[in-house]
């Protein structure tokens, strides 16, 4: 049996989130115990600490004949490495300096990659480097595992590039296998890392880059924390997603640097429920949502706190997008920096701040449920306003936003005027600007916000609150103040 070489369940110490009215961006600490202290209380999250700070036995994958050198293939080698230090109980396996070309590498329980400072593992980017099935197409993989990581201060880069069919400043077109018959839908192309149904997995101090697909999969895992990451995706690369949380429960997040074309952060609910994550102290960049729930969204989310958040030149900031009868419940998002702008609408998103949506993806589905979310100590800067649209099926209950600092104004030469509904619903849609537009809601509650909008007359930038009274009820604003401003 392998022994627990470094994990203990993640310790999510939350006392009592009552936070103060400004905003805390980013500055990424060190230590593996991250305190955010306010005026009253303080917020404890702590790591998973070491059981045994030195893991043994190490074994280095060039002692079993990779070559490190960029083009000869070094998975036999590799995974060679991963056996043996499975086999012995766990352990490291080591990536010295050089660049490891490789196809798919099964991670294994016990086992933790070590890609040290000046190492580099290059996924291959032919089909037949990736296994049969789809589902694990991945440069690094563990299945069914339990104590399991990713460290080193190295990089793993998917060579996204190489999958670009066709480039495009506004989206490039992609390389999609379906072609092959391998797989349908023209997302057909590897993820970068991924950990599925495994317990207890660590990734932290390494950059992962170029991803083809998705970056980093968590899928019905429990015990997971990832930390001190950089995330590096092509801007205009669609569905290179930073991190997606799957039908996984307790869950830490933190410290990590995501820059990236599509959804920075993404949990999805396709299996089961998701309970129990926490995002902490992150910088992100993206064209599309730099946090969204959904849009896969069969099963329920609860319990979820996002805290100390920086967002910048994003599409769409705080996104919830319901779509296939899951709900949602118990949800912070507490000081959180904003920066949202347009980009080309082929791309999801028309610059929102927040996003908060329910509505029936098709025919077949059913409009699921979203309930106490508070938004608290939130500042924005953007190209359009906050939307909260619920659905007739999918009403939004008990949203609360307090000490909320938005600045409107436009910067970029886009087509403003347009409501985003997708995926589904009503697609796009003209619709004048406003600075939260509201549709079937039935409880709101904003305290201590200040809208600041641009002057710019021929923006008509002058419209706060735009809701039809039949589908909205329950609101209740207390120090709301609105005016415009000179750039």
């Amino acid at each position: 049996m392998a022994t627990s070489l470094f994990f203990q369940s993640p310790t999510i110490l939350l006392f009592l989130l009552h936070l103060t009215n400004q905003s805390h961006p980013y500055t990424s600490p060190n230590p593996s115990l991250i305190t955010t202290t306010t005026t009253t209380t303080t917020t404890i999250i702590q790591l998973p600490r070491s059981s045994r700070p030195h893991l043994q036995p190490t074994f280095y994958v060039t002692n079993f004949n990779a070559t490190g050198d960029g083009i000869h293939y070094d998975t036999p080698y590799i995974q060679a490495a991963v056996d043996a230090c499975s086999a012995a109980g766990g352990g490291q396996v080591i990536f010295p300096p050089g660049t490891y070309l490789t196809a798919t590498i099964h991670l294994k329980s016990g086992v933790v990659l070590v890609i040290e400072e000046g190492a580099r593992v290059l996924g291959g980017t032919k089909l037949e480097d990736y296994p049969q099935e789809a589902r694990k197409w991945y440069v690094v993989v563990a299945e069914d595992a339990n104590d399991v990581g990713i460290t080193g201060g190295g990089v793993i880069d998917g060579q996204g590039l190489e999958f670009v069919e066709k480039v495009d400043e506004r989206k490039n077109v992609m390389v999609s296998w379906n072609r092959t018959g391998a797989c349908y839908g023209d997302e057909c192309r590897p993820r970068l890392v991924g950990f599925l149904g495994c317990r207890n997995v660590s990734v932290w101090n390494v950059t992962l880059t170029e991803p083809a697909y998705w970056c980093l999969h968590v899928v019905r895992c429990d015990n997971t924390s990832i930390h001190d990451v950089s995330i590096h995706g092509n801007f205009n690369t669609p569905n290179n997603d930073g991190i997606d949380i799957e039908d996984s429960n307790n869950t830490v997040i933190t410290r990590c640097d995501i820059d990236t074309g599509d959804d920075a952060i993404c949990p999805k609910t396709y299996t089961g429920p998701l309970y129990n994550l926490t995002v902490t102290n992150c910088w992100i960049r993206t064209k599309s949502s730099a946090i969204k729930l959904g849009s896969a969204s069969w099963f329920n989310y609860k319990g979820l706190l996002f805290d100390n958040i920086t967002i910048v030149n994003s599409h769409r900031g705080l996104g919830l997008q319901i779509r296939d009868g899951g709900n949602v419940s118990d949800v912070t998002f507490s000081n959180i920096n904003i920066s949202t702008r347009y980009y080309h609408p082929s791309w999801w998103g028309r610059a929102e701040p927040i996003y908060v949506t329910t509505c029936p993806r098709d025919s077949n589905s059913k409009a699921g449920s979203i309930s106490n979310i508070l938004f608290i100590n939130i500042t924005a800067t953007s190209e359009n306003g906050v939307f909260l649209s619920g659905s007739k099926g999918g009403v939004l209950r008990n949203l609360r936003f307090i000490n909320m600092n938005f600045t409107y104004r436009r910067w970029t030469n886009y087509t403003g005027g347009l409501v985003d509904y997708r995926p589904g619903c009503q697609g796009l849609v003209n619709h004048s600007t406003a600075g939260i537009i509201m549709e079937h809601i039935d409880g709101l509650e904003v305290e201590n916000m200040k809208m600041r909008w641009s002057d710019d007359r021929l923006r008509r930038w002058n419209n706060p609150l735009d809701f039809r009274p039949s589908t909205v009820n329950n609101i209740n604003l207390l120090n709301f103040h609105s005016g415009t401003y000179k750039q």
